[in-house]
């Protein structure tokens, strides 16, 4: 029997506001233990929740980033667990009226554009975070984190295979961020996603039991348990048993799902509206001034490149999926008007570079204008694509521009031919047997010569030049 994988993903995005989302205690990151908390956030007796205006705003500009319709009134609602983490016995999050839903994204999956949809985006309050103590058997609860506004984004399960997950996820953080409404840092925690997994018999419109994978704090962490949890259920099933309905959490060490508990449904939370917030009303006019602030999101902006710059579909992918690299490259580009080596050498050394060193490209040690005047110094013949790769490793350490680089070290492009021609005639004296063999038919070893020839001018001869000379005098 052929199954199909059903899956949706509900992604919580951390908003970037300074202030929590009912009280004015900091979101900074990193604070000491129990340090930015208040009787609101603590929910003490007698306290009222106040919202952030700023919060509604981020949450409308992801809405309309994601094609969603805004609703004129929403209001919060009250959902109900007991779990050391939360101070009140309840979290103020948004139920049956949502303050957006029906959106979509649009994926690229292997060449192919999936829609994904979006259920409902809802503002909510993050919890606390419980540290385990790994040498006595006691946990400690630190509140800093409990109150920090989150949007919760969830897809319809409209997503078929794992990579079509990762690309889906990939795209929201990129819009996140190039909102400014969210770092995405999956190692902080300010974006994470639950996923919930189900398979059905191919052809069939009704859904399996899902189960609910958590843990997930990479893209790759993600991808991998889902793909082990669909080859799971299908052991399942064809042993002849029956998928339960559960939360699992992903092992990654183990490259494993294990079970974590029952899952719940809606109404084991109890949801109410809460009696101390009153109802969410947003005109149309505020929503015009927010689509109006709206950036260029990366799916536009990759189009633009693809159109513009005349760059493949992959090198816009990947420069536009983050909006400090597409402003680099656009900012290299105005000094440089190449487009395509410039996304060469960003996609190739410099991306290299970061990644080896754990950097980000704001943190890059080359500024776009620097990159900008190595490529002129190539272009012109100064310098070879060879030679340029160790000047800009040098640019990287030292912070000098190539223009310095190349002058102190003697590193200009030898282009007269005269000179070439005499370390050629004396490379091919030295190498009687290599030149016999070449003219037996043995054409390979042109590489041979050409190598000895930049060995001998250590790398700074041109090498379309010294082909040209080579394969001249190979011929007398």
């Amino acid at each position: 029997m052929e199954f199909e994988p059903v899956i949706g993903l509900e992604v919580h995005a951390q908003l970037k506001t300074k202030t929590k989302i009912f009280c004015a205690c900091s979101t900074a990151f990193g604070a000491p233990p129990n340090t930015h908390t208040c009787p609101v956030c603590l929910g003490m007796p007698g306290v009222l929740p106040v919202l952030n205006k700023t919060v509604v705003e981020y949450t409308m500009r992801m809405a309309l980033a994601t094609h969603c319709s805004i609703r004129l009134q929403s209001r919060f609602a009250r959902k109900n667990y007991f779990y050391p983490d939360l101070p009140k016995g309840y979290q103020i999050s948004q139920y049956e009226l949502p303050i957006a839903q029906g959106g979509y994204v649009d994926v690229e999956v292997n060449g192919s554009t999936h829609r994904i949809g979006i259920t409902r985006i809802h503002m909510e309050e993050d919890a606390g975070k419980l540290g385990h103590d790994p040498h006595r058997p006691i946990s400690m609860v630190d509140f800093n984190r409990t109150g920090v506004p989150l949007i919760e984004i969830v897809s319809e399960p409209d997503i078929r295979t794992p990579a079509a997950a990762g690309a889906y996820l990939r795209q929201l953080r990129a819009i996140v961020r190039y909102l400014g409404i969210c770092d995405g840092n999956l190692e902080e925690g300010s974006f994470r996603c639950d996923a919930n997994a189900s398979i059905r018999p191919r052809d069939t419109e009704s859904f399996g039991t899902r189960t609910e994978l958590k843990n997930l704090n990479s893209f790759k962490h993600v991808e991998k348990a889902l793909q082990y949890e669909i080859e799971r259920q299908k052991e399942v099933l064809l042993d002849g048993g029956k998928v339960v309905q559960e939360t699992r959490l992903w092992d990654p060490h183990k490259s494993r799902t294990h079970s974590m508990r029952g899952k719940e449904e809606a109404h084991d939370y109890r949801y109410f509206p809460d009696p101390d917030l009153l109802p969410l009303v947003i005109d149309a006019d505020w929503i015009e001034r927010v689509k109006a602030d709206l950036p260029e999101l990366p799916a536009d902006k990759k189009q633009r490149f693809i159109k513009d710059y005349k760059l493949p579909s992959y090198d816009a992918d990947i420069l536009t999926s983050d909006r400090e690299l597409a402003d680099y490259f656009e900012d290299c580009v105005k000094c440089f008007e190449q487009p395509k080596q410039v996304s060469n050498w960003i996609m190739g050394s410099l991306m290299g570079l970061l990644n080896a060193q754990g950097k980000s490209i704001d943190q890059t040690p080359i500024a776009a204008p620097d990159l900008a005047e190595l490529l002129k110094l190539v272009d012109d013949g100064t310098i070879s694509g060879k030679i340029a790769k160790s000047v800009f490793d040098e640019m990287a350490k030292s912070g000098k521009s190539a223009h310095q680089i190349v002058e102190e070290k003697g590193l200009v492009q030898i282009s007269d031919s005269s000179a070439i021609d005499d370390i050629v005639s004396k490379i091919l004296a030295d190498s009687p047997a290599e030149v016999k063999a070449y003219k037996r038919g043995k054409t390979k070893l042109l590489g041979f010569f050409v190598g000895q020839v930049m060995r001998a001018t250590r790398g700074q001869a041109d090498p379309k030049l010294v082909n040209e000379i080579l394969k001249k005098k190979l011929a007398e």
